[in-house]
């Protein structure tokens, strides 16, 4: 099955911004110096030069998403998604409704797991997988017969041997966690400067603590990539990275969202508008990367 996808015609993907946020097509952009406008996009597809892009696998369980842009869990999730009730004032619901969640600041418990890139192994501590947690390797799929079963049509992502990586740990209370595949996560929102279209790594932007002011100036500062730059953000890449999310400090009843390029993927207890479906629990997740999956048209 893998063989049969590695071996597929790989289909160009040309992105239009077109909406709220347009952080593809922003990043794709502005690579070239190019301002984010529809007719420059529709340009640089028309002339068809091409890049390759990483593609984030999220799975839980047998559930699967697919992700090109961005993972968000805390204040920058509770932002894009609560944010929707206010959709009636355009853009500026983001600014208006980040005033409202940084002065009423929630914290979330969980923890973080990762594999950090080369030169960020400082971060965390080191995880014993077989003492501190059991993951299973997805990609081997049995019964309990010992006979291997043919897995799910469609491509399951990346096989990653999850036990022969270089796993590392940060518990919480967090503000905020952001998992970023690009640098511009919209077209005035630099959240990822450091970011490469097909480096086979996320960026990590964590805040565990800080201050509501300097919360506020540093939120000021992601049109221009400067809040990294912030004593409270850690700024890291990651290859691989397992999220176990958690209820807010001040209310263990309630718990938040885990936003995947713009949509929910999964609401805890509590959580805005809780009641509806979601792909996926508020529960542990699992992330592989497969660098350069996928093509995008982009400028020369």
């Amino acid at each position: 099955m893998r063989e049969d996808w590695e071996n597929a015609i790989t289909i160009p993907l040309g992105a239009v911004p077109a909406g709220t946020g347009n952080g593809m097509a922003k990043s794709l952009l502005d690579s070239h110096g190019e301002p984010c406008a529809a007719s420059n996009a529709a340009l640089f597809i028309i002339r068809g030069h091409k890049r390759s892009l990483d593609i984030a696998t999220i799975s839980q369980g047998e559930t699967r998403f697919f992700s090109m842009l961005m993972l968000a869990w805390g204040l920058v999730a509770d932002i894009d998604i609560e944010s929707e009730k206010y959709r009636w004032m355009g853009s500026a619901r983001l600014d208006f409704y980040a005033l409202q969640r940084i002065f009423g600041l929630r914290r979330y418990n969980g923890s973080i797991i990762f594999v950090p890139a080369s030169g960020y192994e400082s971060y965390g501590e080191p995880l014993d997988l077989e003492k501190n947690i059991i993951i299973v390797d997805e990609s081997a799929k049995k019964s309990v017969d010992g006979v291997v079963r043919d897995p799910a049509y469609g491509y399951q992502g990346p096989l990653v041997d999850i036990k022969s990586l270089n796993w590392r740990m940060i518990d919480g209370p967090f503000i905020s966690i952001w998992l970023h595949n690009v640098p511009w996560g919209g077209e005035d929102t630099k959240a990822a400067p450091d970011a490469e279209f097909s480096d086979g790594c996320l960026d990590l932007i964590m805040i565990k603590e800080s201050p509501k002011l300097p919360l506020l100036k540093l939120m000021t500062e992601l049109n221009s990539g400067g809040h990294v730059k912030s004593p409270y953000v850690s700024y890291l890449k990651v290859k691989a990275f397992i999220l176990q999310p958690g209820p807010r400090t001040d209310d263990p009843t309630k718990a938040g969202i885990i936003d995947v390029d713009g949509e929910v993927l999964a609401r805890g207890r509590g959580a805005y508008k809780c009641e509806e479906d979601t792909l996926m629990r508020y529960d542990r997740l699992l992330i592989r990367i497969d660098q350069g999956l996928a093509t995008l048209f982009a400028p020369n």
